[in-house]
């Protein structure tokens, strides 16, 4: 697919935007590091969710959805282009590879349609000046952060408008001052009421940083006294706080939606990025796995399960939920076909729409498997770690993973194991053959994943 420029999709937008305004919008809203039993609706007795808890009652929620990967920016290149893990153009997670102009965006797939795309968080898919910049990539502004290592800091220097840097002044550590968290939802509520105001429909991709690691949030934000009195770490405090901050938040855009009048005609989709903290205390307290397994940079369950609930008034049921399996890889054509832009999906996307589960129904066409790599980095080396390749495979209820390819095949029967505690690769090799063959068959070497050249003893731009 020919790549256009953002300004032409703008100005397309301008001039089609009273053939599309029935189009419904579409609020995508992506968390970092939230595990798939985070939440009060997906099983948490620890954290409090109570936005995100009375949204699944209004919902359809997916009790067996997928991250793209089990780490950032592979899983964001997943989701951006539809495309899974095998194949996709981003699968190192040293957060500043960038995508190639010959990508195409789920930004770009809607603004053909005369959707308004806007993004407001972290993008991890290309540094300043490459290839991968949110601007060269469909979305006509984006604000926060675009190498996801930038994003470990939430009092940062500056913060990334549409390419140009802005200074974050002034900013104390600990405090609402320069907390770039705020900023984001202040923007991502800006960019929603702007569209409005403009009659636009519109793609609003939010991609918000937390709960990922630091755990770091303004001590006078009201979900820190919530934990304040819980014998638990410091770490595991502030952790469940920005999930109940997110919480918070994310029901200040289901309101805005209300105060705006569309809410009616916008599609709101929330999920995660990948499994949950890796930390043995906050494992401990807070459980973010569940009975699953493992947790982010894991292939069992625990590591690429996610929260995935979709609202879609006058299709999806309220208070329903569905065992049927998707994963990130899917959100690209469905959306798309929600807006009506199904004919402007690349032939490389590997996902397919789940728009006849969200209406109640089984789509015809289904994915035979589901497959998951990630290629570990040596962060000292600056290389790859050999033997370092982690793979998983689902076909059914069936699944295989190992964490290196000089490991053999763990083998898992889903159903009656969800935990993945009972390998039976001895008991059934000839199913592991089958499943490794389709591994095989699932990936293509990778295209170079080059970081661009960086400032003398800088990580990002």
């Amino acid at each position: 697919m020919k790549k256009i420029p953002a300004l032409i999709l703008l100005a397309w937008a301008t001039v089609t935007g009273g053939l599309q305004a029935e189009n419904p919008n579409i609020l995508l809203v992506m968390v970092d590091d939230l595990g798939p039993a985070d939440l009060g609706c997906y099983g948490s007795k620890a954290v409090q969710t109570p936005r995100l808890d009375s949204f699944a009652k209004d919902a359809l929620k997916f009790n067996q959805a997928y991250a793209g990967c089990t780490v950032c920016a592979p899983t964001r290149s997943v989701l951006m282009t539809g495309i899974h893990m095998g194949r996709t153009s981003v699968r190192l997670n040293t957060g500043g590879v960038p995508l190639l102009d010959e990508d195409v965006t789920l930004a770009e797939v809607l603004g053909l349609q005369g959707y308004v795309c806007g993004g407001f968080g972290k993008w991890g898919l290309g540094d300043l000046n490459t290839t991968g910049v949110p601007e060269r990539q469909g979305f006509d502004v984006f604000h926060g952060y675009y190498h996801q290592i930038h994003a470990h800091s939430y009092w940062p220097e500056y913060l990334i408008r549409n390419g140009q840097k802005e200074p974050n002044s002034p900013r104390k550590p600990d405090t609402a001052q320069g907390y770039s968290h705020y900023q984001t939802v202040s923007e991502t509520k800006a960019f929603i009421r702007q569209a409005v105001e403009r009659g636009k429909p519109f793609f609003c991709y939010a991609p918000w940083c937390p709960p990922h690691g630091g755990y770091r949030l303004p001590n006078e934000d009201p979900a820190v006294r919530l934990y304040q009195d819980k014998p638990w770490t410091m770490k595991t405090k502030k952790l469940a706080a920005m999930i109940t901050m997110v919480d918070r938040q994310f029901g200040e855009l289901l309101d805005l939606l209300d105060e705006l009048n569309v809410s009616a005609n916008t599609v709101v989709m929330f999920s995660s990025d990948n499994g949950g903290s890796e930390h043995a205390d906050v494992i401990e307290a807070l459980n973010p796995g569940g009975e699953l397994q493992g947790h982010k940079r894991s292939m069992h369950e625990g590591g690429i399960r996610t929260p995935f609930l979709v609202r879609w008034p006058q299709h999806t049921q309220p208070g329903t939920e569905t065992e049927f399996v998707v994963s990130h890889q899917d959100v690209l054509p469905t959306l798309a076909e929600i807006a009506g832009a199904s004919q402007y999906v690349p032939a490389p996307v590997t996902g397919l729409s789940f728009v006849d589960v969200l209406d109640g129904g089984i789509p015809a066409k289904q994915h035979e498997w589901h497959y998951w790599e990630w290629p570990l980095w040596n962060w000292s080396k600056q290389a790859q770690t050999p033997g370092g390749l982690m793979q998983a495979l689902r076909k059914g209820d069936w699944k295989i993973l190992r964490h290196r390819t000089d490991e053999p095949w763990q083998l898992y029967h889903l159903p009656d194991d969800w935990g993945e505690r009972n390998d039976l690769a001895a008991k059934y090799p000839e199913r592991v053959e089958s499943l490794a063959l389709l591994a095989q068959q699932a990936r293509v070497p990778m295209r170079p994943q080059r970081e661009p050249r960086m400032p003398e003893g800088k990580k990002f731009r």
